[in-house]
């Protein structure tokens, strides 16, 4: 049974870091895509950065861009987003979402059959 668990979520500054977790149970985490993705209530859910099965491809969208660092530790089945230079806009709850074999890896969320909880992230000073 796949299960994905979003951790890292907190209030930060404008400016500030903060990283999230997305700890995979349940499957080999190198043979899945993950993608991340983040919502604000009332609002579509928006596509933020994935990572491709086996090779590993990233992908992130134009407002994350040199900001944002998705990277995979496929030992310790987690994925992390380093989030950096965080913007009060970038307040939302943050979902990681898999799926088997996805490569290169899409941030369309209709790909993803498996999703987390969601951890919130809120800027504000």
């Amino acid at each position: 049974q796949v299960q994905l668990v979003e951790s890292g979520g907190g209030l930060v500054q404008p400016g500030g870091s903060l990283r999230l977790s997305c700890v995979a149970s349940g499957l080999r985490l190198d043979w899945y895509a993950i993608g991340w993705f983040r919502q604000a209530p009332g609002k579509e859910r928006e596509a933020v950065s994935c990572i491709g099965a086996r090779e590993g491809n990233t992908h992130y969208a134009e407002p994350v861009k040199g900001r944002f660092t998705i990277s995979r530790d496929n030992v310790e089945k987690t994925v992390y987003l380093q989030m950096n230079s965080l913007k009060p806009e970038d307040k939302d709850v943050y979902y990681c979402a898999t799926e088997l074999d996805l490569r290169p890896c899409t941030t369309s969320s209709d790909a993803y059959d498996y999703w987390g909880q969601g951890t919130q992230v809120t800027v504000a000073s």
